[in-house]
């Protein structure tokens, strides 16, 4: 979990960075298959997705995420497992996350109109579900773990060498 806000801040924008990129990829593939320009596609729509998700992670899905699950879902026996408490908010934030960013897709798409807007939101919904939720817990989740643990780590010791350089000058 990040400590402070600038490890907040690297955390934020390495997940949803990656979420976005990988949701993006598998939408348009989804919608129009492999073809010669799909990168293209894809990087077209990036910065606009990469926007909202940051938003909403920071204002919205992220602060109702972490309440719920303090709140409801973690006790405890999972207050002394770390780990268990990131994976909670990670499936929440993927369920809010996939809830947004789905209306997102569709205005996009500009697939609002007509009688079937419920079953489409629907179908999104269900589809981004399935691919967000392995994203996130097998190859997302992971990185942006490991990224984060590196950069406590070199402010623990940071922290640690000014703390031995204090005692020295003592």
């Amino acid at each position: 979990m990040p400590r402070n806000w600038k490890e907040e801040i690297v955390f934020t924008i390495i997940m949803a960075g990656l979420m976005v990129f990988g949701m993006t990829s598998y939408n348009i593939v989804m919608a129009q298959g492999l073809s010669s320009g799909l990168i293209m596609t894809i990087l077209s729509g990036y910065p606009l997705g990469l926007l909202v998700a940051i938003i909403l992670d920071v204002l919205v899905v992220g602060p109702i995420a972490k309440k719920l699950a303090f709140k409801y879902i973690i006790n405890d026996y999972m207050r002394k497992k770390t780990f268990l408490i990131g994976i909670t908010i990670s499936c929440l934030m993927v369920i809010g996350m996939v809830t947004f960013m789905s209306v997102f897709g569709i205005v996009v798409e500009g697939k609002l109109d007509g009688a079937n807007v419920l079953a489409t939101y629907g179908h999104t919904w269900i589809f981004n579900l399935i691919a967000a939720l392995p994203l996130q817990m097998l190859i997302v989740g992971p990185i942006a773990r490991a990224v984060l643990g590196k950069m406590q780590a070199a402010a623990d010791k940071r922290e640690a060498d000014s703390l031995a350089e204090k005692d020295e000058l003592v």
